[in-house]
């Protein structure tokens, strides 16, 4: 009796835990397209999984020979917020998911943040990442401008900018919104979607997280990585501060500690080379992937 008595304190323990969670807050959304070998896409800060959709085209169509996971992040684009650090649960959640759906070490592209998370898996689950493919990120966006910069100061930086976006009132934060996504696309109609999404995402969380890329610095856990990893970056929207030569400059020393990494810049792209020079971004992704 005992034993038995043991035994139904064990299943229930066991049994709540599993409710517990399963009833933790999703922390991302996402859509299957599909068959073949996986590979999961994650889309920038405040972006919708829909800025995939012509790789997933390209990549995922009838005789691609992929099955594309396209995320779209808890409190981006009209998905539901979630309390908490976001890409520390969205990158615990991944691998959760990759397991549970015995997905192997697949491919991972991401875009800005997303690229970010990707390097984070990399870094933290190896067991469950496969090749990278990295579309204009950096492992230490706060260190473009100070390189030395020690995690003190990043903090601080971040603080800092959250700060002041939380002090905007809406037109202004609108329109600093408006200025800053007309530099990261080229056609009008693109601009105006990424705007779309930016409307329908959750503020705070797209404050926090931002704030969470200004503070990290991934340079020196580049030497964890062991994923083959392609860099796909632009340098034309930022011609105005630094010349190509000096944007290239920054890919290659934020990523001098990851060996054997591919860095290779568009020539007309802007951030959303997605957008801006989709056949050239496909074309190296398939070779790289193959």
């Amino acid at each position: 009796m005992k034993r038995t008595l043991q035994t139904l304190i064990l299943l229930t323990t066991v049994m709540l835990a599993g409710a517990s969670q399963a009833a933790a807050p999703a922390a991302f959304t996402v859509d299957v397209t599909g068959q073949g070998r996986p590979l999961i896409l994650i889309p920038g800060l405040a972006s919708s999984g829909e800025v995939w959709q012509g790789t997933v085209a390209r990549l995922c169509g009838a005789q691609a020979g992929h099955a594309c996971h396209v995320l779209t992040l808890a409190g981006f684009a009209g998905v539901k917020p979630i309390e908490g650090d976001l890409l520390a649960q969205a990158e615990q959640q991944l691998a959760d998911y990759i397991s549970a759906n015995k997905l192997g070490q697949p491919a991972i592209i991401g875009h800005s943040l997303g690229g970010f998370l990707a390097l984070k898996m990399a870094i933290d689950h190896p067991t469950r990442t496969g090749k990278l493919v990295i579309v204009d990120s950096l492992p230490a966006l706060g260190a473009v401008q100070m390189p030395s910069a020690t995690p003190a100061q990043l903090q601080a930086m971040s603080r800092q900018m959250q700060a002041a976006m939380r002090a905007q009132d809406e037109a202004s934060s609108s329109a600093a919104q408006h200025r800053t996504v007309a530099t990261m696309a080229s056609a009008p109609a693109d601009v105006e979607r990424i705007i779309g999404w930016g409307q329908r995402s959750d503020r705070e969380t797209v404050i926090s997280a931002m704030g969470t890329l200004m503070a990290s610095d991934l340079r020196q856990e580049m030497t964890k990585v062991k994923s083959p990893t392609l860099v796909l970056g632009t340098w034309i929207a930022y011609q105005a501060y630094a010349p190509r030569t000096a944007i290239e400059a920054t890919f290659q020393q934020q990523y001098q500690q990851l060996p054997g990494v591919q860095i290779v810049l568009a020539d007309t792209a802007r951030h959303f080379i997605m957008y801006d020079q989709p056949d050239w971004m496909y074309a190296r992704v398939e070779q790289f992937l193959d």
